[in-house]
């Protein structure tokens, strides 16, 4: 059964990159990528091991503690990401429980991110060459390690599959899951500052190019604590071994496989609930009203603003670009403070903001899904379809980026600073949401389909998705560059007339953008609607 459902998994592989072209060639930019990374990692592993194995032991367990946490909590919120054995599909065949639990976990071990993860934790086993012992536990470590990704993987998303069955649950869940992302960047930041800051013999703070006392003592705190948990337990087996420490070599495997027991212990009894009782969806949402569609005007364009605006609200794909908003100036706030540029950095928020808005609709037509062929049947204009999106944004957008541009301003104390962030803002938001006005009726790439996880990465869609975003960014970079370089000028001390010349620059860039886009993208997409169908259909 262990080699039939391998076997089973690879041919699922080859018939889907024999069906497109598109994700063949992502399978093999993810496995280039995966390649890369991992060679990097064990390089730098391999380099740490000989200068200082210890210390570089100690980084090992954390990031590998991390690692596996991920492997269990990322299916958390994205799940859906990889459903080609779904044991559910396992219901109506009469396969003992046992046996079908050994395929499952190996057949886990047959992807991109498992391959990755074994080719890391091998590699980097190899940072204790110099001592044969410690090198041979490393590498019994790094198997254990992962075990407890595949398992433990498997046993949360099957234990909490009830509710991750509900599409409230997972809404949350996603919008949740965007804080530590976001916080990783100022983390990364703080820890860099402190490292490179220590203080002289006289109290005076100098710059030193290696981590700090401070520092070291804290990793080596962080990965003594991280060595106990389940997690990190793996990776320390080489640090045991090498210190000599025998008896805490034993403990680290009991706590292993103890661990990996109870997660197959738990996956074991989730999965025999789940081939009984397999979780049904409910019969259908509560009709509560017509919603926007009752409050905006009966004419197509109405329609399709108000179908937006209900897509803004309740697509958790949407959804993910509205809580990072209100994260940025956080983010923002906390690396300004720890690098050193003050609340200064905060003048960033609101052009930013404008880019997330306005960039949100470039790929609406590929958001629509098979509703697409909605505006086919009906003939619906392309004005009428263009407008629609861009209006939803503007309406609440442009007051956004003026409260968060104020906000900004005020913060920082840059009072004098505010004209010229504000025709910045303004004229990113109305550039941004005509390029993807046109764009998004030419460049059309593969995304999470309606229900689906909003970090879910189509299979194919790295390529089309890399080329889109890019020349869309490229584009608003071009159209708002006179208005950077005046808004720039004026906040870096010119006088106070760049400011004002930088809100009539960027308001005529808005609406000059807005105008020629909306009216371009409405030509092509009149002239492409069978196409735009053709592809949304298509994508799996």
């Amino acid at each position: 059964m262990v080699a039939h459902l391998v076997r089973l998994r690879l041919r699922l592989l080859a018939n889907t990159l024999r069906r497109s072209v598109w994700q063949t060639i992502g399978l093999c930019f993810a496995a280039l990528y995966g390649l890369t990374v991992v060679g990097f990692f064990v390089a730098a592993s391999i380099a740490g091991g000989r200068t200082d194995p210890v210390l570089t032991g100690q980084v090992l367990t954390v990031v590998g503690a991390v690692v596996v946490l991920a492997w269990w909590v990322v299916p958390l919120f994205a799940f859906g990401m990889d459903a080609t054995l779904d044991p559910m599909r396992f219901v109506t065949f009469a396969i003992p429980r046992r046996r079908l639990l050994a395929g499952l976990a190996v057949a886990g071990v047959v992807s991109v991110p498992a391959a990755a993860t074994l080719l890391a934790a091998l590699g980097s086993s190899f940072a204790w060459a110099s001592d044969p012992l410690a090198l041979l536990a490393a590498l019994l470590g790094a198997v254990a390690a992962l075990a407890l990704c595949v398992v433990g993987s498997r046993a949360t998303t099957t234990a909490l599959a009830p509710l991750l069955d509900s599409r409230r649950y997972r809404e949350i869940l996603m919008v949740v899951a965007i804080v530590p992302l976001l916080l990783i960047g100022p983390a990364v930041a703080w820890l860099s500052s402190g490292a490179e800051k220590s203080v002289g013999p006289e109290g005076v703070t100098v710059t030193a190019s290696g981590p700090g006392p401070a520092l070291l003592e804290a990793l080596t705190r962080v990965a003594d604590v991280v060595a106990w948990t389940p997690f990190g337990a793996p990776w320390a087996f080489a640090g045991a071994v090498h210190d000599g420490a025998w008896w805490l070599l034993l403990a680290r495997i009991a706590v292993v496989v103890v661990t990996l027991g109870a997660a197959w212990w738990v996956w074991d009894r989730a999965l025999a609930r789940a081939l009984v009782s397999p979780p049904h969806s409910s019969s259908g949402p509560k009709v509560r009203g017509l919603g926007w569609f009752a409050r905006l005007p009966a004419t197509p364009t109405g329609a399709v603003a108000a179908r937006c605006a209900t897509y803004w609200v309740r697509d958790p794909r949407y959804a993910v670009s509205l809580a990072v908003v209100p994260l940025l100036p956080v983010a923002l706030a906390v690396v300004g403070l720890s690098t050193g540029a003050g609340t200064g950095l905060l003048l960033v928020v609101a052009p930013l903001t404008a880019f997330i808005l306005g960039f949100g609709i470039s790929n609406d037509v590929g958001y629509d899904h098979t509703a697409f062929a909605l505006h086919v049947a009906t003939g619906l204009p392309g004005r009428a379809d263009r407008w629609g999106r861009v209006l939803p944004v503007v309406v609440v957008g442009a007051p956004l980026v003026v409260a968060m541009a104020v906000a900004a301003t005020g913060a920082a104390g840059r009072w004098d600073a505010l004209p010229a962030l504000l025709g910045l803002s303004l004229g990113v938001l109305g550039a941004s949401l005509g390029t993807s006005s046109a764009v998004s009726a030419r460049l059309v790439y593969p995304v999470p389909k309606p229900g689906e996880s909003a970090f879910k990465t189509p299979q194919g869609a790295t390529v089309a998705t890399l080329v889109a975003q890019s020349v869309a960014f490229l584009v608003v970079l071009a159209l708002v560059l006179p208005t950077l370089a005046l808004a720039l000028a004026a906040i870096l001390g010119a006088p106070a007339g760049f400011g004002w010349a930088a809100v009539a620059v960027g308001l005529a860039t808005a609406a000059g953008a807005l105008v020629v886009g909306v009216r371009w993208g409405a030509r092509v997409y009149e002239r492409r609607l069978p196409d735009l169908l053709a592809q949304v259909t298509a994508f799996r």
